[in-house]
């Protein structure tokens, strides 16, 4: 799989509305700001999915199947950014769940570069 160096600009928007979702705008915010300043770190997708307790998505999936057909293509994917939640214990996929998910079904040891707070 290729990906890019770096996360591309919308998807700090992405990651920015859905943690206003869960947490108070301002804490937002600051997570993203956080996130742009991170270095990146490589974690193997299984072992993001059992941080995360997230559902797999499979490949019937609209934005899994674009995904993979991006990667079919070899075209490279964004890095996905991760925030911990210190307080449940788990793993915040604050962007790239539908890539994390694609690569998953190609190989669940492919290491997938991050942003990680």
């Amino acid at each position: 799989m290729k990906w890019l160096a770096e996360p591309q600009k919308h998807d700090y928007a992405a990651a920015r509305s859905y943690l206003s979702l869960i947490a108070q705008p301002r804490a937002a915010k600051r997570l993203v700001d956080e996130l742009k300043q991170a270095d990146i770190e490589e974690f193997a997708a299984k072992d993001i999915f059992r941080a995360s307790a997230l559902p797999l998505l499979g490949r019937s999936d609209s934005h899994v199947r674009k995904y993979r057909a991006l990667i079919t293509r070899r075209q490279p994917l964004s890095p996905i950014l991760l925030c911990r939640d210190r307080a449940l214990g788990r793993l915040i996929v604050a962007d790239g769940y539908h890539r994390l998910c694609a690569v998953y079904t190609f190989d669940e040891d492919a290491m997938i570069p991050c942003r990680i707070v």
